[in-house]
């Protein structure tokens, strides 16, 4: 038997050169397929709920009876009034990524490098922000900084059609984008390199500046990047605490199309936005390659440590300080205007049908928008899943254009996405106007990301050999991503379920056009309750806004009872 065992493997004329040289390249060209085959669904899923809707749009818009007319792109992008849209829309977007990490930086460290009693309760408190809808953050900050509001009754001071307002409501939204995607990394650096700097002689802040800060800077320009792609696109925040005043792409979109009813305008825009987006992501798909393969990393549960000295305990407190004014501090002031009615009456006036704002009563937003949630979180999941599979091994620019292609719903125009279901889903096949599915398809589209960004590590993280093994053994693609890959992505799988329900539970931009006046949706009856006078309309939408973020509170504080720190960028 050991005599016969060269022969097999001696050479390509014998049956182990067959062995070698046809199974596996067979096995390669299977593993092709069962990647393409994986990826089928999520490009068509894409193609239809995505790219249809969008290209309706922009050809709605400059596709006359005469043809194209791409002569109105530039007639459009010189007009000063969009002239000044954009710079705004740069502008703010800029000045909101360089305070957001001026502010969370110092946070990400803390999360990372201290042990500290609640530390895990902080962390969800930190991102509750972040998968609440952007209309609850203007309302939260309305009643902080707008008329009547917290500041106004104590100091007299107001702050909302101001541009400071939507700068701090876009650092208390993105606060988690930077303490998870810095602070992830940075509690997994070996801080035994440092210390070896330190002890040639470079002072400390040497020390940081040359070991620590080059492992952290592709980690931060891809926190960066994603600040700078949320404020770009920023729409309820803009929208609730700039007034007429100020206005983003996003803003403006909205403004064309269901105001205005300017396609062509509304049409370049998108173009604009879509291109800008584009760029934004392929930056950001470098940085992050970069992060993935450039850095030998240590287990997170060794580095974090409490504070020693009274510098750790003052930064500790300072961040805790910042967390309380900038995060706890306008939840809190939501809340307690939402109690100001005697005896619950803002909640109480939720169960009463006044014909006046919706064709039912307000409270059945809640159950509308958990179901909606609930069907968009199986979509997502399903297609994100799928997704994320195909792209477990890197492969050339096809994967890369795949992954892009991703991601694109975090950054276009969610109103154009919303505007384009309308218009484009209006005959059969596809006439889903009518349709439940209609809400839960636009909300996934938003979910899926999470999804993906959230499983990928960890499986990438799955020893390719155990797959390899599987296969050997006979296992079909199916069997193995079923008993290899699965029991140990199942922790992640509950992680990226948990995110695609808080997003699409909070998705705002392209519900506010589908959602059906009986069928209404949280944020959208927000919206709509802010956008009467009134006092009881007033505090019926921060009561609507209370019971949205304490859904999205207790879905954190449950996904931190799972979570491990290789699940994922977010």
């Amino acid at each position: 038997m050991k005599a016969g065992g060269p022969e097999r493997t001696a050479g390509p004329g014998g049956p182990g050169g067959r062995d070698r040289a046809g199974r596996a390249p067979r096995r390669a060209r299977g593993q092709d397929a069962a990647r393409f085959a994986l990826m089928a669904l999520p490009v068509a899923f894409f193609a239809v709920f995505f790219a249809y809707p969008v290209a309706a749009i922009v050809s709605r818009g400059l596709h006359g009876d005469g043809g194209w007319q791409l002569g109105r792109i530039w007639d459009v992008a010189t007009r000063s009034d969009i002239r000044h849209v954009l710079w705004f829309t740069t502008w703010q977007a800029l000045a909101s990524t360089a305070l957001t990490l001026l502010v969370a930086l110092p946070g990400a460290y803390v999360f990372a490098r201290f042990d500290f009693r609640g530390k895990q309760v902080l962390r969800a408190v930190v991102t509750v922000p972040f998968v609440l809808p952007t209309v609850v953050v203007g309302t939260a900050f309305l009643a902080l900084v707008g008329r009547g509001g917290l500041l106004d009754e104590l100091w007299g001071v107001r702050l909302d059609t101001t541009v400071w307002a939507i700068l701090l409501a876009h650092v208390f939204f993105n606060y988690a984008v930077v303490v998870r995607t810095v602070g992830g990394l940075w509690s997994q650096l070996d801080p035994r390199q440092e210390e070896a700097a330190r002890m040639l002689g470079a002072s400390r802040l040497a020390a940081w500046r040359r070991v620590t800060l080059p492992a952290l800077g592709p980690a931060v320009a891809a926190a960066a990047l994603m600040v700078f792609l949320f404020t770009f696109t920023s729409f309820g925040v803009v929208q609730i605490l700039g007034g007429p005043t100020f206005s983003t792409l996003e803003v403006e979109i909205y403004r064309q199309t269901s105001e205005i009813f300017d396609l062509t305008t509304a049409a370049v825009l998108t173009i604009v936005q879509f291109v800008a987006v584009g760029a934004i992501l392929a930056v950001h798909a470098a940085t992050v390659r970069r992060r993935e393969t450039a850095l030998r990393l240590v287990a997170p549960d060794t580095t974090a440590r409490r504070p020693r000295g009274a510098g750790q305990w003052a930064l500790l407190g300072g961040v805790l300080v910042s967390i309380a004014v900038l995060l706890v501090l306008p939840l809190a002031v939501l809340v307690q205007r939402s109690f100001d009615a005697p005896g619950l009456g803002y909640y109480r006036a939720l169960a009463d049908d006044d014909g006046g704002v919706f064709l039912v009563a307000p409270i059945e937003a809640v159950g509308n928008s958990l179901e909606y949630a609930l069907a968009a979180t199986a979509i997502a999941v399903l297609i994100g899943g799928l997704a994320a599979a195909a792209l477990t091994r890197r492969a050339g620019r096809l994967m890369r254009g795949f992954d892009a292609l991703l991601m694109l719903p975090l950054g276009v125009s969610a109103v154009t996405v919303g505007f384009g279901f309308l218009i484009a889903l209006d005959e059969p096949p596809l006439d889903l106007r009518a349709s439940w599915i209609l809400v839960p398809l636009a909300q996934a589209l938003v979910g899926v990301p999470f999804v993906v960004r959230t499983m990928l590590p960890v499986l990438r993280a799955v020893d390719g050999r155990l797959r390899e093994a599987a296969a050997v053994l006979g296992a079909s693609p199916w069997r193995v991503w079923r008993e290899v890959d699965l029991p140990m992505v199942r922790r992640a799988l509950l992680i990226a379920a948990g995110f695609a329900f808080a997003v699409s539970l909070g998705e705002f931009g392209a519900t506010v056009f589908i959602a059906r006046p009986d069928n209404p949706t949280l944020p959208v009856a927000v919206a709509r309750l802010l956008g009467r006078a009134g006092d009881l309309n007033y505090g019926q939408a921060m009561a609507l806004s209370t019971i949205l973020m304490v859904v999205c509170a207790v879905a954190l504080l449950l996904l931190e009872r799972v979570r491990t720190d290789r699940t994922g960028e977010f």
